[in-house]
């Protein structure tokens, strides 16, 4: 693109303040979903205790962990397959990985999209994963959708903060994920004296 009279401007985020900013608006994200859940369903008998009916022991916490490793893959999965949608070829320009040093999985899109299909993929997962689950929850009594629900919409602040860098962007403007860090690339038409 470069080529074709665009300029290239890296847009990315510091990982580990992402992670002080999910760490400050955590309760804030769970008082949202908290205190209608527990306005509805406080003082109701039979609200569920865990995925046996019981609170404690190994069995639930298991369930509870899996829960947690699936959420984390269906998030990076959820923004390949929405990224796949407006890419070019497809499933094949999405790239999964880990940053070890991190230990942050991640899900990288390799050719450039619009702004506005960018930023779709990039805020699907907190729809999917914390939004209707938080939603569902809160209607149905599940206590475990409700848990799901807060820490998925908690595990989306880096994607937030992303979607927050180009979101005065042209939506219609191409923009590229970056490869290697948490954000992207902006192509703005160069100015005509370049």
């Amino acid at each position: 693109m470069e080529r074709e009279g665009y300029r290239k401007e890296k847009l990315t985020i510091d990982i580990v303040q992402a992670s002080r900013v999910a760490l400050l608006w955590s309760l804030p994200i769970a008082l949202a979903y908290a205190i209608p859940f527990f306005l509805i369903w406080h003082g109701q008998s039979g609200l569920e205790t865990g995925a046996s009916g019981q609170g404690s022991g190994w069995r639930p916490l298991a369930m509870r962990l899996l829960a947690l490793v699936l959420g984390i893959v269906a998030h990076e999965l959820v923004h390949g397959l929405v990224w796949s949608l407006f890419a070019k070829r497809g499933f094949r320009s999405i790239r999964f990985g880990v940053m070890w040093k991190l230990l942050t999985p991640y899900c990288h899109c390799k050719e450039p999209l619009r702004v506005k299909h960018y930023m779709l993929g990039a805020i699907a997962p907190a729809i999917v994963l914390g939004l209707v689950p938080g939603v569902v929850a809160i209607i149905t009594g599940s206590k475990g959708l409700l848990a799901f629900g807060i820490i998925f919409t908690i595990a989306a602040m880096g994607d937030f903060l992303i979607i927050r860098l180009i979101w005065k962007e042209d939506p219609n403007a191409m923009v590229l994920d970056h490869p290697s860090e948490a954000g992207c690339y902006i192509f703005r038409p160069a100015p005509a004296s370049e």
